[in-house]
């Protein structure tokens, strides 16, 4: 009842008279306000069973590594002495604000090709819309992805899909896969081609003579 008798008190006052934290008191006083209580309400929901200390471990554990799998997450719970449900140690990992979701394949970039494109964007970051529906971008490439070519699962923040950490790195020009021309503009895509044996000049125009006008009227007409 301390506390109900020294609500005009202010808060710092209480929390040096009783020796406690400023914001336990402002905890105490808002509870007695909605309950008419200051005892220790029952929580709502069943209670976690892992202690903190293995819930620290776990976002620790996927923090150092955001693609490690729920199984390796549960072996490494047992070996601890934790709860190893699955949905146990899932629900943890959700309450630190990380979700398992899928990775998405991303061209790997060198810090040189980071300044480059930041670069570019800079240059042309006052260009205007009418400018930019102008434009129709056209590349060639020759990728092959390193490492198992299958879905990964990345423990990850909402609105993080694209950071660096988050995706799966590909590489270009590896051997024994297809090489491609294509092209892209604000409207779309336009055609895609695959080329056959050695790219060199003149076959890059000819490339270019077929299919970058058409590709345009494509666009401009809604048939890409």
């Amino acid at each position: 009842m301390t506390t109900c008798t020294n609500l005009g008190k202010g808060t710092e006052t209480i929390s040096a008279a009783l020796k406690v934290p400023v914001s336990t008191v402002v905890s105490i006083i808002h509870k007695w306000k909605k309950f008419r209580t200051t005892r220790t309400l029952p929580r709502a929901g069943r209670p976690s069973k892992l202690s903190n200390r293995g819930k620290r471990a776990l976002v620790r554990e996927v923090t150092k590594n955001l693609m490690v799998t729920l199984s390796e997450l549960q072996r490494t719970s047992v070996e601890r002495g934790e709860p190893s449900r699955m949905t146990t140690i899932s629900a943890a990992i959700h309450q630190s604000g990380l979700y398992g979701r899928v990775a998405r394949w991303k061209p790997l970039l060198s810090k040189r090709h980071m300044a480059a494109h930041l670069e570019f964007a800079k240059m042309h970051l006052k260009d205007s819309q009418t400018m930019r529906n102008k434009i129709l971008w056209s590349d060639e490439t020759k990728i092959e992805l390193f490492g198992v070519n299958a879905r990964r699962h990345v423990w990850r923040k909402p609105g993080t899909t694209h950071h660096q950490a988050n995706t799966i790195p590909t590489v270009k020009h590896g051997g024994g896969n297809i090489m491609l021309w294509g092209c892209f503009s604000v409207a779309g895509t336009g055609r895609l081609v695959r080329i056959e044996g050695k790219m060199n000049a003149a076959m890059y125009r000819d490339i270019l003579d077929e299919n970058l006008l058409q590709s345009t009227l494509d666009l401009r007409l809604g048939q890409h």
